[in-house]
């Protein structure tokens, strides 16, 4: 397969690269893609990085220790130790926190992100005055998520988003460091099922409801997900479809004028 540039990203099939445009790589004003070697770049990273991760799997798959805590004890750990597994937690934590800040530096200081209201049809641009005011942020997750209110998936403008990004991270690293040095609180380790299978089935869990944070957010929200790369939204679609049956009412005769 290749890259057309007279087609959009979502008639070719493309499911990653509408990230990295979003991201403002390799994009001009309107959304049009000017540059693809970022892609490329990307890509080739991509690529080195499996094989690194296939050769550290075929190596610890046939030639590592069977277990970790006798040569590398930072790394062993038992499912049952409540301890280890809420520091595990707390590093995870931290890594979504550093994930998070990654995005704000991208949006803050390296380039910009591609923001789809900009004047003009659409730009990259920075965002240099994110928005920190707990109330407006906190206030996109206490809305109601129906009747209009649209919950987190409401947000309409790129400092609103780059500013929750900074609050995720702010928290996530708080968190994280929390987690890390203390140990789990009696209730905690009363209420919790402290199993392999346990943590599996929260972790289901969790990734259950992103998912369908996310999936809402790319059908609604193109503020996040601009329609130039990822084709319309639901909103979208439905008038383009009122629109095209129009104009076939039309052509069949029927007075649409008076109708």
């Amino acid at each position: 397969s290749h890259f057309i540039p007279e087609k959009p990203l979502y008639e070719q099939g493309c499911i990653l690269l509408p990230h990295l445009a979003t991201l403002g790589w390799g994009v001009g004003p309107g959304g049009e893609i000017i540059n693809t070697y970022p892609y490329f770049v990307v890509g080739v990273v991509h690529l080195v990085s499996s094989a690194v991760l296939g050769v550290g799997g075929i190596y610890h798959s046939l030639i590592g220790p069977d277990t970790l805590e006798e040569s590398f004890p930072f790394f062993g750990y038992d499912w049952r130790d409540k301890n280890k597994m809420t520091t595990i937690l707390g590093i995870h934590l931290c890594l979504l926190g550093i994930g998070s800040y990654l995005l704000v530096l991208k949006a803050t200081v390296f380039g910009g992100l591609y923001d789809t209201w900009s004047p003009g049809g659409g730009d990259v641009r920075l965002i240099t005055n994110p928005t920190l005011n707990p109330l407006v942020i906190f206030g996109y997750v206490l809305k109601s998520p129906f009747g209009g209110d649209g919950w987190i998936i409401s947000i309409n403008n790129l400092e609103d988003l780059v500013g929750g990004h900074i609050w995720v991270s702010i928290l996530c690293l708080s968190g994280g460091i929390f987690h890390i040095i203390t140990k789990p609180f009696a209730w905690a380790r009363r209420a919790f099922v402290w199993s392999g299978e346990a943590y599996l089935s929260y972790s289901l869990a969790a990734l259950s409801l992103m998912g369908f944070a996310a999936a809402t957010y790319a059908w609604y929200n193109n503020t996040a997900y601009p329609s130039e790369f990822y084709g319309p939204t639901g909103p979208e679609a439905s008038q383009a479809q009122t629109f095209t049956f129009l104009i076939r009412d039309q052509r069949l005769g029927a007075n649409v004028a008076s109708a």
